[in-house]
């Protein structure tokens, strides 16, 4: 799949609408220099195009109750076709986990987790991620601040 060719318009609408997904298409046609008909067609081409894929609402973890936030590394006991799979599902069921990526190197997914406390995180790790015995090894990373 070839990506779609992008201007410097395109660029600066995805740029101001990455930084604030509710602005009007008034608003946004002025801080990229367009008419609103221009910008919406644009917009509405990015969209086609599957270059915008959706809009949300960034939520404060931390006023959710959501204080603590980890990166866990795992590496599964096995790479059958039929265990990746049993992992990938039982990811999507598990509410602390808010990012699950696979990787390549000595580990094989990174998952980004959410929990209230230091408890709550070792409830997500004993009861979920090494109960089903899929996993071979565990590495955790705490986050003491968001830089970027």
């Amino acid at each position: 799949m070839t990506a779609p060719a992008l201007d410097r318009t395109d660029l600066a609408l995805l740029r101001a609408l990455t930084a604030e997904g509710r602005l009007s298409n008034v608003e946004l046609a002025e801080r990229v220099n367009l008419s609103p008909s221009a910008c919406l067609r644009r917009v509405q081409r990015l969209e086609a195009e599957g270059v915008i894929t959706g809009y949300r609402a960034e939520l404060d973890a931390a006023k959710l109750g959501l204080g603590l936030r980890a990166f866990v590394r795992v590496q599964l006991k096995s790479h059958g076709a039929a265990d990746i799979a049993r992992f990938a599902q039982d990811i999507q069921g598990w509410d602390e986990v808010e990012r699950c990526f696979a990787l390549t190197g000595d580990m094989d997914y990174l998952i980004e987790v959410r929990v209230r406390d230091l408890e709550h995180f070792s409830r997500f790790l004993l009861d979920r991620l090494l109960a089903g015995g899929q996993v071979a090894d565990v590495n955790s990373s705490f986050v003491l601040r968001a830089v970027k």
